[in-house]
């Protein structure tokens, strides 16, 4: 046995010389009054090729399938139904001409639900289609009334009741309707999905007075005691309108401050005090009272009171003006920038009267007005010396207050002069001064060991930032021959800069760090611990490491009496036999 499913609910009707396929059509749903008959139109479609001799059908109720013994609506073979529906179902079309409309009869509640079909073609070409219509029992017209029934609006009313019975023809009439409008009735209409309902509209403008007014439809069959009636009543809504307010209030800082405002609307509406967009106070009432209690200066400004419903909207605003001293400035504009760029900054604040405001760097005055709560400060082309803490400062006669702002000019990192080695003895140590912003990566290039140390290699570079300058100090010990060439790079995003490091006098760092008597102290200590480990290596290396030959070049910087370490007052000196060359 086959169902057919996935059909829409719309008429469908697909003939076989379009691909032989089964279809069915009727109304996914249909109404009628009580006591009244309905008549559910149906359409069927079959493959021509199968050519019955006779096209039998079956109507059930509830269930589409014959195994599960559904109330048998009417059967074109037998003649035999359910018990509830003896007398009360018959078939309207001709099931030849593939029409099996269904008329039921003297309709009650219980016969509301779905009904299907089955098409009987003899054999075992027997379909039941999934296509149903479900039938709704009804007792009162309905009357549409527009969401929103506004007093001074024209509205439109309508009342529909289902016109699906061809023995019993419905007629409409309207109560209460006095001083409203005269009917319309544009009678019978064909809904979309086949389906057909009367009509009667009723055209007005409702007034204030029209509010709660109750509205009613009649639907009565001619030679029948059958009537029905409907009502609905109307919920004329008007838009507040505020009739109570403050006028514009001066206060002092301290002082009690009372705001009034009242409305009237229907519903009642929402009344809401706000200030800036902030909510106040709010309640649906028909006045409302805003308390201040000792006004401060944050709460100089405009108050707005809002009267508000369902269907309409009425505002009105008050002016409170407190005297107050600045609130603190806010400062909006570029706060990072690059070496050469114009940089806009704005400085405002609020306060009553309007202040002096003023902006200054280290005590210098860069910008001033007087009487105005915005200050505009332009400083084209920045260099790095633009670098720094800025203040932005308001004040009238009730006071003062002041906002400190930051601004960093980035720019590509510089070498300074104090950039330079020094030797004293057998120890070499190398400045790298750079300035820079953002922080530079600092790297020691010696050529003629063809060997890189960057700042990351703690244990040969000790790096200190102070500000916009950064100074990386690279120390060489156990270096017995001559000073190596050292080159420094600098590099950040806006660009590298490389500079071979002089070198100065033999003592100089030395000296500069802990005196003549010191330095001669220290680098007899540091001679001896040096030696110490350079012998206590030997001896391992002579135990532990491979030979090489001739021709071999061993993976070591230098000689085992040349050493990298970081600075001296801070990290412990390590002895370096091995450095990955770059």
């Amino acid at each position: 046995m086959i169902f057919l499913t996935a059909l829409p609910l719309f008429w469908i009707m697909i003939s076989a010389s379009r691909g032989g396929h089964w279809g069915a059509w009727m109304p996914s749903s249909i109404s009628a009054f009580e006591g009244t008959c309905v008549s559910i139109p149906c359409r069927f479609d079959f493959p021509d090729e199968l050519r019955p001799a006779v096209v039998h059908g079956v109507w059930y109720f509830n269930s589409p399938y014959p195994k599960n013994y559904p109330p048998v609506v009417f059967k074109s073979r037998t003649q035999v139904v359910h018990e509830s529906f003896q007398g009360r179902s018959r078939l309207l079309g001709d099931l030849g001409l593939r029409n099996c409309t269904l008329l039921l009869s003297n309709v009650s509640p219980e016969l509301g639900g779905k009904y299907y079909f089955r098409g009987d073609l003899g054999g075992y070409n027997q379909y039941t289609f999934s296509e149903h219509s479900v039938l709704d029992i009804i007792n009162t017209p309905n009357i549409v009334v527009p969401p929103e029934v506004v007093a001074g609006t024209e509205v439109e009313v309508s009342c529909m009741v289902p016109d699906n019975c061809p023995e019993l023809r419905p007629e409409l009439s309207w109560l209460g309707h006095e001083g409203l409008g005269e009917p319309a009735v544009l009678g019978r209409l064909r809904e979309d999905e086949g389906t057909w309902v009367q009509v009667s509209l009723l055209h007005f403008v409702p007034t204030r007075e029209a509010n709660g007014h109750r509205l009613g439809c009649q639907a009565s069959f001619p030679n029948t005691t059958l009537q029905f009636e409907g009502y609905a009543s109307l919920d004329v809504k008007y838009p507040p309108v505020i009739v109570e307010m403050n006028s514009s209030v001066e206060a002092i800082e301290g002082s009690h401050v009372s705001l009034l405002c009242g409305a009237d609307s229907n519903p009642p509406p929402l009344l809401t005090w706000m200030r800036d967009g902030t909510v106040l106070r709010e309640a649906v009432a028909e006045s409302l009272l805003l308390e201040l209690e000792e006004v401060t200066p944050a709460e100089d400004g405009v108050y707005a009171c809002l009267a508000e419903n369902a269907y309409g909207q009425d505002n009105r605003t008050v002016g409170l003006s407190v005297m107050y001293a600045p609130w603190k400035p806010t400062v909006n504009g570029t706060m990072v920038a690059v070496e050469g760029e114009t940089v806009s900054i704005l400085c405002s604040t609020q306060s009553n009267p309007d202040p002096i405001l003023t902006i200054f760097k280290e005590k210098q005055i860069l910008a001033t007005v007087i009487y105005e709560s915005e200050l505009q400060l332009e400083l084209p082309a920045v260099s790095p010396e633009d670098d720094g803490e800025y203040w932005c400062v308001a004040e009238n006669q009730y006071g003062q207050r002041a906002t400190a702002f930051n601004l960093s000019v980035e720019f590509a990192p510089v070498l300074l002069l104090e950039s330079h080695c020094a030797a004293a003895r057998d120890t070499v140590q190398c400045l790298c001064v750079v300035k820079s912003n953002p922080e530079p990566s600092v790297a020691f290039e010696l050529p003629s060991r063809n060997v890189t140390v960057n700042e990351s290699e703690r244990e040969f570079v000790y790096s200190e930032r102070s500000g916009l300058v950064l100074t990386s100090i690279l120390t060489l010990r156990g270096q017995a021959q001559a000073p190596p060439r050292v080159i420094c790079t600098a590099r950040n995003l806006y660009g590298a800069k490389s500079l071979e490091l002089p070198f100065q006098g033999a003592h100089r760092l030395m000296w500069a760090k802990i005196g003549p008597v010191g330095a001669v102290v220290a680098f007899a200590i540091l001679i001896a611990i040096v030696c110490y480990i350079t012998q206590t290596r030997r001896k391992k290396n002579v135990t532990e490491s491979p030979s090489f030959s001739a021709g071999d070049n061993p993976p070591v910087l230098f000689s085992s009496d040349f050493r990298i370490s970081g600075a001296p007052e801070k990290y412990e000196s390590k002895e370096v036999s091995t450095l990955d060359s770059h």
